[in-house]
């Protein structure tokens, strides 16, 4: 090809998002990719109806499907012992694809990889060093074998972003005071179709099935809680986790043979001072990052493509002056989607890991309440925000009854009065 349009650091789920993006503007896109190999890695492995609408129209849902991706129907917390206290029940989301959808984290980076239109390239194994500037405004990157000059360069490079740091951007981090032991199960014999997280004394629980016969378990843990612990106190840990969730007695044998090939990953939140700069834009972890409780990371990211190449499109050329109009747009459409939905995200994760008396009362209010638990499964299924007034989160906590509770949301109703029609 000849030389890029769109330089985009980084080839995760982020990163192809975007080369897939801006690849169908008709754009020369160039992907650069430190890693030979991307890293096995339990991320990224569930994908919201918001996504899958994107997906689709790239082509890539289909790839997804053919290699076995697995249909989740619900979004369920449940008590210890199974017991469903909320269910967001996703067949009923006035959605060409209300469902969610499950794979690898790689094998969601080969079907993006599949669908990439013919003007991008992936070139892997190459270190980005630093980011070119002329006169306060990015024109390019640094390589190890030499510089590459482009009109727009998309930092996906991930939470710890080499290029957002060197162009000045902060993104205050704030770690939560826990991680997520994951587990991959095999030969599991029957699992339901949902995305389960559990309500323990010791914290979140949650899993979902994979092709194969395989589950995904995460569970809570502090920080040093695994870390040289032996195979013997390994075998104790578990049965105190399986004897604290007796929802899990389906998953113990696979469970306990799973123990050696753990993953233990930090969490975290952050949000960019700023997605973009002259020249520059941030998409992903790279900007933004959220408690992966309600899987909304990947799928921010995909949105985050998606608009970046909306309003790119919308301004009809890669021009200096066009191109920041555009990215000021994308900054600011993203930013305030972006933060609503970290707030969603962190107060589902501190209505399951905490043992907060207003986070359990907010979630078992959420529960019972068909109206408001529309509104928070329209936000985080992707298909757009849907606000909650103050009034709502006293309904939440059974401070002040809902006389609506039992009717649904308007736009619920007109959805499907012209179905009906």
């Amino acid at each position: 090809m000849s030389g890029p349009e769109v330089v985009v650091c980084g080839a995760g789920v982020a990163g192809l998002a975007v080369a897939c993006a801006l690849g169908r503007l008709g754009r020369r896109v160039l992907v650069l990719e430190k890693r030979v190999t991307p890293a096995p890695v339990a991320k990224g492995e569930v994908l919201q109806p918001g996504s899958l609408a994107i997906l689709h129209d790239w082509g890539v849902t289909a790839l997804l499907q053919r290699a076995g991706a697995t249909r989740l129907a619900r979004l369920v917390a449940r008590s210890a012992d199974g017991v469903p206290r909320m269910v967001l029940d996703y067949g009923r989301l006035p959605a060409a694809h209300p469902w969610l959808l499950a794979h690898d984290y790689q094998a969601i980076l080969d079907a993006l990889t599949g669908a990439l239109p013919a003007g991008v390239e992936v070139r892997r194994g190459v270190q980005v060093r630093e980011p070119l500037r002329t006169a306060g405004r990015v024109t390019g990157v640094r390589c190890d074998d030499g510089d590459i000059p482009a009109a727009l360069v998309v930092a996906a490079d991930g939470v710890s972003s080499r290029l957002r740091n060197a162009v000045g951007i902060s993104a205050p981090r704030q770690d939560y005071p826990h991680r997520l032991a994951a587990f991959e199960l095999h030969d599991v014999d029957e699992v339901e179709p949902d995305f389960s997280a559990y309500v323990t004394d010791g914290g979140l629980r949650l899993h979902y099935p994979l092709p194969g016969g395989r589950v995904r378990l995460y569970v809570q843990v502090a920080p040093d809680e695994l870390r040289g612990v032996e195979q013997d106190g390994l075998g104790r840990w578990a049965e105190r986790v399986l004897a604290g969730c007796a929802g899990l007695a389906p998953l113990a044998g696979p469970f306990r043979a799973a123990l050696a090939r753990r993953q233990v990953l930090p969490v975290s939140r952050s949000m960019a001072r700023s997605l973009v700069a002259p020249g520059f834009a941030l998409v992903g972890e790279s900007g933004h990052s959220v408690h992966p409780m309600a899987a909304q990371g990947m799928n921010s990211a995909i949105a985050d493509a998606h608009e970046l190449a909306t309003v790119i499109r919308q301004g009809g050329t890669l021009a200096a002056d066009v191109l920041d109009h555009a990215l000021r747009r994308y900054d600011a459409a993203r930013r305030a989607n972006l933060a609503h939905i970290g707030r969603t995200s962190h107060n589902a994760a501190r209505m399951i890991t905490t043992r907060s008396w207003v986070g359990r009362r907010a979630l078992t209010g959420t529960g019972r309440n068909d109206r408001i638990r529309h509104e928070v499964m329209h936000t985080m299924s992707g298909l757009g925000v849907r606000r909650l007034t103050p009034l709502d989160r006293l309904h939440q906590v059974g401070l002040v009854p809902d006389p609506g509770a039992n009717r649904l949301p308007g736009w619920v109703r007109a959805a499907s009065g012209e179905a009906a029609r």
